[in-house]
């Protein structure tokens, strides 16, 4: 007997990369209040790299790979051994932001087609 999923793996993906998103928001936002800490190193998630592995492994219905942040290494010319860089993070907070704002509108447009189609069109 199949497994049979209302939503499908388009939504489960989506709904593992907002939470990615939402992680990353919180360690750059620990990155930013620490920008001062010697011998700190910043976090961050590779979006790059977990991506595909994530939708892949949502649309066979897997849980997918954890999404483990990693270190980021101080630049050599920073003598306190931290490895935040403000202006860098900055950035990032504004990326993650508009990319989980685009993926939580893609997420409620699909829940909305899967509400109009179990209606049979009536809104």
């Amino acid at each position: 007997m199949s497994d049979f999923r209302l939503t499908g793996g388009l939504s489960d993906g989506l709904q593992r990369v907002l939470d990615m998103r939402r992680e990353q928001h919180t360690l750059t936002a620990a990155n930013l209040a620490n920008a001062n800490t010697p011998g700190y190193l910043a976090r961050e998630i590779p979006f790059d790299e977990l991506l595909g592995d994530t939708m892949a492994a949502a649309e066979r219905g897997e849980a997918g790979p954890a999404p483990e942040a990693r270190w980021m290494d101080a630049p050599s010319g920073r003598l306190d051994g931290n490895s935040v860089d403000a202006e860098r993070e900055a950035v990032k907070m504004t990326v993650n932001s508009v990319m989980y704002n685009a993926l939580s509108q893609g997420l409620s447009r699909h829940l909305s087609m899967l509400r109009y189609a179990a209606s049979d069109g009536k809104s």
